[in-house]
């Protein structure tokens, strides 16, 4: 096999060995997420590596888009500024490379723009920035077909999501073909801080796991350490953004936010470790 070919295989493995390290030591996997290009791609590349040194075990990375459908304020604005500045794809791939060998990274990219460039295209560009797989917010489990099946062949995976509204039987059929982990949304708002996760939230995310063959990371409203503590318990993993993304755009250079970025997660993993 080519080293190119083994890159390439490694991208679903590289995702079940980061939540497989994480259960190992007693905790949910810590997955942040950050918006590629904000507030400029080198502030960006220099958050990345902040989420690496602090100990993030997947960074799940932000494709800017002009017409978000799942993005809450703080990540649209800065999907925006990001847009203003000029960052496209290659830019944000440029950020996912400079961190691949260390961490695993998953894009976040909307569907349209993975059309407009190809599926195939869109999925070796991933394969050679070192991605381990993809989010496609906005791509129904019915039409993955295409860009399942390019990703599929550059040994990516294309992560699904399923919401508290999810009906039973569609939630067992998107488990059943779900590749790395599910991403779990926590409740049927945009991306945002809350004061306090849903009261049922532990159901939702008992049930899924009952369903689900790959790891159950839950996203949508943790923001802070006790609340990323609190979903651990019972998750695979946790995915925390816009808490992180407001921290970025109220630093002053990309020093301070490097150091705001690692603070929190750093005390987000103690806590993920002290919830066991």
């Amino acid at each position: 096999m080519s080293s190119t070919a083994e890159s390439r295989a490694a991208g679903t493995a590289r995702i079940a060995g980061a939540f497989e390290r994480a259960r190992a030591e007693g905790r949910a996997a810590l997955m942040p997420y950050l918006m590629g290009g904000y507030p400029d791609p080198e502030t960006a590349t220099a958050v990345a590596g902040a989420y690496a040194e602090a100990g993030a075990d997947l960074v799940e990375l932000g494709v800017p888009f002009s017409d978000p459908l799942a993005d809450g304020p703080v990540i649209h604005a800065a999907a925006t500024r990001a847009l203003a500045g000029g960052t496209g794809l290659a830019e944000v791939l440029a950020t996912c490379r400079s961190i691949s060998a260390a961490v695993p990274v998953v894009p976040m990219c909307y569907a349209n723009m993975i059309l407009a460039r190809g599926p195939e295209r869109y999925a070796e560009e991933l394969a050679h920035a070192g991605a381990a797989g993809t989010i496609v917010p906005d791509l129904p489990v019915e039409e993955a077909g295409a860009i399942g099946a390019a990703l599929r062949s550059a040994g990516l995976a294309l992560i699904p999501l399923i919401a508290p509204t999810t009906p039973p039987e569609r939630r067992a059929e998107i488990c059943a073909a779900a590749e790395g982990f599910i991403y779990l949304v926590s409740d049927t708002r945009t991306t945002g801080e809350r004061d306090r996760m849903p009261p049922r939230l532990g159901e939702l995310i008992e049930r899924t796991k009952t369903d689900s063959p790959v790891p159950v990371a839950v996203g949508f409203g943790i923001g802070s350490p006790e609340q990323a503590a609190e979903v651990g318990r019972v998750a695979d993993g946790v995915i925390i953004g816009t808490r992180l993304v407001r921290a970025v755009g109220e630093a002053g250079d990309a020093r301070s936010a490097a150091a705001a970025v690692r603070d929190f997660l750093a005390a987000s993993r103690e806590a993920l470790g002290s919830a066991g």
